[in-house]
């Protein structure tokens, strides 16, 4: 049996063992392995040889977890019942079959790979291991493949819908300095509405995905969870239609306090963000790669079950200047604390991030949720 049919046979049992996979990893695992087929989409062979890949790694510590925590009499027995074996009768997990995992543990001077608790990293071949030392709040269990540079990142595509195009964006001027502006606006939708975007958010909690940033390496979004830690509901029913519309009703008071001029709406990015424990999201502003210059105006719209379960989750926007191309904090900023039923609006260019979000319960439905996107000029 492969490391990859052991993974697909043992769903039931070995995979939803808290013992051996956490919740985490097995939700990381399954964001790893839609990313791999969205990433080579039409090419079936691509995407088996990836899906062994991942298979292979994440197999490795699913056999030294099953072993330390089921003993290998119970696990030898799964293994015997086992309907698809390799043709020399082992299971392949990495470069150690589960058989020879159990005559390591038997042979007196032979040491076994050492048992990794759930929450130790389920390392990808060929991704290079990260530098020791402390790892930040929440740091990721199962790494994705592909990282794109370091440094400051634009937040992935949301749900683009084209409203009217109108001219190109031509490339402006850098100012020298950002100056932190927002403007906020309370009791944005009526007490109703607010009711049933929460309910068909926590409906919907299945299709929610890892959050991407955009890279100037892929032409794709990519995962990387030591910028941005969220999930992503990208189908948002009515309430795009219902929150476009109740942003164009406010919009010329929103740019006029913001001291920006009028503009026409090309499209519009919309997503529905969960953020969780440990969450976050570092420093970074919303146009800041060539694909997604268009970006003109963000609003974040916050909203939460009743009562608020989670703390932290600060939008902070922050004053910054040019410094060798690149904009440098100042050390001063605006803080939103999230509150209900609150839309912030600000322009895309500053430099923002969300502050490490804490959650008790780590339940879906006690998460900090944003409708959150951008109009594009």
């Amino acid at each position: 049996m492969t490391a990859k049919q052991i993974l697909n046979s043992f769903t039931d049992t070995l995979m939803r063992d808290e013992r051996i996979l956490s919740a985490r990893e097995r939700a990381l695992l399954t964001n790893l392995l839609h990313h791999a087929n969205s990433a080579s989409s039409g090419d079936k062979q691509m995407q088996e040889a990836v899906r062994a890949l991942i298979a292979s790694a994440v197999g490795e510590t699913v056999a030294q977890r099953a072993f330390s925590a089921l003993g290998s009499s119970i696990v030898e027995q799964i293994l015997a019942d086992g309907s698809a074996c390799r043709s020399d009768g082992n299971v392949g997990f990495g470069e150690t079959s589960l058989h020879e995992y159990a005559a390591m543990k038997r042979t007196p001077g032979v040491p076994a790979p050492g048992p990794q608790p759930p929450g130790s990293p389920v390392r990808i071949p060929g991704v290079p291991a990260p530098a020791p030392g402390p790892q930040p709040p929440g740091a990721p269990l199962i790494e994705p493949v592909v990282l794109p540079p370091s440094g400051p990142q634009t937040p992935g595509h949301g749900k683009l819908t084209t409203v009217v195009s109108k001219r190109n964006v031509g490339v402006v001027e850098r100012p020298a300095t950002l100056a932190a502006h927002c403007v906020v606006l309370d009791e944005f939708l009526a007490p109703q509405e607010l009711d049933e975007l929460t309910r068909f958010t926590l409906e919907h909690e299945a299709e929610f995905q890892a959050s991407e940033v955009v890279s100037p390496t892929s032409d794709r979004g990519v995962v990387n969870y030591e910028h941005r830690r969220s999930r992503v509901l990208m189908n948002l029913g009515r309430y795009e239609e219902l929150m476009l519309a109740r942003i164009k009703s406010v919009l010329q008071d929103v740019l006029e306090r913001l001291g920006m001029a009028r503009f026409d709406i090309s499209a519009v990015e919309t997503q529905i963000t969960a953020s969780n424990h440990g969450d976050f999201f570092h420093f970074h502003s919303d146009n800041g790669e060539d694909r997604v210059v268009s970006r003109h105006l963000t609003f974040v719209y916050f909203f939460h079950r009743e009562p608020k379960a989670f703390e932290g989750g600060e939008l902070r926007i922050h004053d910054a200047h040019l410094e060798d191309s690149a904009y440098v904090m100042d050390g001063s900023y605006q803080a939103i604390t999230p509150q209900q039923n609150q839309i912030v609006f600000f322009p895309c260019e500053l430099m923002h991030e969300i502050t490490p979000v804490r959650c008790e319960s780590r339940a879906f439905s006690d998460s900090r949720f944003t409708l959150n996107g951008w109009l594009r000029r």
